[in-house]
């Protein structure tokens, strides 16, 4: 497993878990996400983004966009992408990485710390105020100075035999069944494929 920049032929994909998982896509450029990859199988694993706010506040630097694929989850694949976000925040000569976020355990881990609305640069103040009003009405900004990030072994190790975990029998089936009926398909009548209903 590595975390790597994500490339061109990531954005379908980035796009796709971004909305699977509900998260914020809002001005989304994929040159600014990092990719987990499994390197034996080449399959993606979890995602990240670091989001710039120019010309608002060039020293502004997010931490946003965080998913992890639930096969992979519970493996310290979300740890590697919040590790190399804000190892690229520090070798572009930023100081502190901000983040919103409302579930503050997980980032705290890591040695990120709340911080008042007040405290935040105006572009994620104002983002902060975008978040209350819509999806995450609990969300809180968070920061780090960069060379405080701290990696929790536990994590560390997790992710040296992050494997993909099975899916249950009867969720892929479900899954099957609601993708057959996103289509119009009526799966207690199916015909096949090719059968027109002419006799």
């Amino acid at each position: 497993m590595y975390v790597r920049d994500a490339r061109k032929r990531d954005e379908a994909w980035l796009l796709d878990h971004i909305e699977e998982l509900g998260l914020d896509d809002a001005t989304f450029r994929s040159r600014e996400f990092v990719v987990a990859v499994d390197e034996t199988t080449d399959e993606r694993a979890g995602f990240g983004r670091l989001r710039s706010h120019p010309p608002a506040d060039p020293d502004a630097l997010e931490l946003t966009s965080l998913g992890v694929s639930p096969a992979w989850q519970g493996q310290g694949v979300g740890a590697h992408v919040v590790e190399r976000l804000v190892s690229t925040a520090e070798d572009n000569g930023f100081d502190v990485v901000y983040a919103l976020i409302d579930e503050p355990t997980y980032l705290t881990q890591f040695g990120f710390e709340p911080v008042d609305r007040s405290a935040l640069p105006e572009p994620i103040r104002d983002r902060l105020a975008t978040k209350r009003e819509g999806p995450v009405p609990d969300a809180i900004g968070m920061r780090i100075a960069v060379d405080e990030f701290e990696m929790p072994e536990r994590l560390r190790e997790r992710f040296k035999s992050a494997r993909p975990q099975e899916e249950d029998p009867e969720d892929v089936e479900e899954l099957a069944s609601d993708l057959a009926e996103d289509f119009g398909i009526d799966t207690e009548q199916a015909t096949y494929k090719y059968d027109t209903g002419r006799r």
